[in-house]
C-alpha cells in the first residue's frame, strides 16, 4: 500500500474542535492514532497520513455522525490551511486565491491533489482524496469542499457566493437526507455518485475581491512557503508533487519534455504516466498548472515580454503560449496583465 504521506498539525485541530465541542473521547482517537496532544499546539508538526487517517476513523465512530466531515468544515478558520491561510487571506481576488492553492497545498498534508480545470463556460475546482478507508474518505472529501466555499465566502464577505454545483464521488445510503444538509451548506445542486469530487464554478466569481489584499505581506508570507516546501522530506512526497518539482526545476532551463523530467525521478515516461494516473493526475495537467502559475506571476508581477516567457515555459512559438494561456483564463497574457495594473473587477452581482 502506498504511504499516505503526512497531515499537518492544523489539518487535525480542524477536527479536534468539533470533538471537543461535542464531548467526544477525543483523547481516545488521539491515543489510538499515536498523537500526542502537546504536539498539535504548532499548527506545523507533521504527523503521518497513517496516524491521521486512523485518528479519523475512531472520531467517526464515536461521533456516529454521517455528517461529521460536513459539520466540521463551520470551523475552518485561516490557521486550518497553515501559512496557505494565510498568505490568500491576502490576496486581491478569489481568482488569485484559486491560483496559490496547487503550489502550496502540500503545506496543509497528502490528503489530496487539487486540479483546476477550464470545461466549457465553467471551472471545475477538483479535488483527489489520496486516503483510502471507504468510511473516512466521503467525510474528508465533504470537509475540504465545504471547507473551501466557507472560507471563500469569509475571504470575500460574501455570504451568497456558490458554486454553481457540487459533484461527489461517493453515494449515501441515506441520500435524501444528506443532500438536503449538503445543499443547506453548499447552496446549489448537489450530485453524488460522480466520476470525481469537484465545485463547479462561474467563471466571473474569480473576480470577486477580498476584505483584505495586502500584496507586500503576501509576498513575504509566499517567501516562508517556498522556504516551507523546500525543508519537505523527500521521502514523504507523494509522486505528483516530486513531478512537480522536477517540472519547476526543468522549466527553469526552458525544458518541458516529459521523457526527461521522467528519467529524473527513475521511471520511464510511460511508467511515470501511469503511476501519475494513479495519483488521480497527468503529465500535462501537471504541466499546465506550473506553467499558468508561472504564466500568472511573471505577467502580474514583471515587464518581461510574452515572448520570453513563453519561450521560459517551454513553448516552441509565442502563439502557442497565447491559446495555451487564454483557453485557461479566458484571456490572452496582455489582458490579463493590463487587468493586474488596472486592479480588480467590480464584484459580480
Amino acid at each position: 500500500m502506498p504511504s499516505l504521506g503526512f497531515a499537518s498539525a492544523a489539518a487535525i485541530q480542524q477536527y479536534l474542535t468539533v470533538a471537543q465541542e461535542r464531548h467526544l473521547d477525543w483523547r481516545s482517537a488521539l491515543e489510538a492514532a499515536g498523537i500526542q496532544e502537546a504536539d498539535l499546539q504548532d499548527g506545523q508538526n507533521r504527523f503521518s497520513g497513517e496516524q491521521f487517517q486512523g485518528f479519523l476513523a475512531h472520531l467517526i465512530a464515536s461521533a456516529n455522525d454521517p455528517l461529521l466531515g460536513l459539520h466540521t468544515s463551520a470551523h475552518v478558520q485561516p490557521g486550518s490551511y497553515n501559512v496557505l491561510g494565510y498568505i490568500v487571506m491576502n490576496c486581491a481576488t478569489v481568482g488569485e486565491a484559486m491560483a496559490r492553492i496547487i503550489p502550496y497545498e502540500k503545506l496543509v498534508g497528502d490528503m489530496g491533489v487539487s486540479r483546476i480545470l477550464s470545461e466549457t463556460g465553467q471551472l471545475c475546482v477538483e479535488w483527489h482524496c489520496q486516503y483510502t478507508d471507504p468510511t473516512v474518505r466521503p467525510h474528508m472529501i465533504a470537509n475540504v469542499l465545504a471547507s473551501w466555499v466557507k472560507f471563500c465566502r469569509w475571504l470575500a464577505n460574501r455570504e451568497d457566493a456558490s458554486p454553481l454545483a457540487v459533484e461527489l464521488e461517493f453515494q449515501p445510503e441515506d441520500e435524501a437526507i444528506q443532500r438536503e444538509a449538503f445543499e443547506a451548506v453548499f447552496r446549489c445542486p448537489i450530485r453524488f455518485g460522480c466520476n470525481r469530487s469537484a465545485l463547479i464554478v462561474n467563471p466571473a466569481m474569480l473576480d470577486i475581491p477580498l476584505r483584505q489584499p495586502d500584496q507586500i505581506l503576501r509576498k513575504t508570507l509566499e517567501s516562508h512557503a517556498d522556504q516551507q516546501m523546500a525543508n519537505l522530506s523527500d521521502p514523504n512526497l507523494s509522486l505528483v508533487e516530486k513531478t512537480r518539482q522536477q517540472i519547476r526545476d526543468f522549466l527553469a532551463e526552458g525544458i518541458s519534455r516529459q521523457d526527461s523530467v521522467a528519467e529524473s525521478l527513475g521511471l520511464t515516461a510511460r511508467t511515470l504516466q501511469r503511476r501519475l494516473g494513479e495519483e488521480g493526475s497527468s503529465y500535462q495537467t501537471l504541466l499546465d498548472e506550473i506553467r499558468l502559475e508561472i504564466a500568472r506571476k511573471s505577467l502580474s508581477e514583471s515587464e518581461e515580454a510574452v515572448a520570453d516567457i513563453a519561450q521560459r515555459l517551454g513553448y516552441a512559438e509565442p502563439r502557442s503560449f497565447h491559446r495555451a494561456f487564454k483557453h485557461w483564463t479566458g484571456q490572452t497574457p496582455g489582458d490579463f496583465r493590463a487587468s493586474c495594473r488596472t486592479g480588480p473587477s467590480p464584484p459580480v452581482r
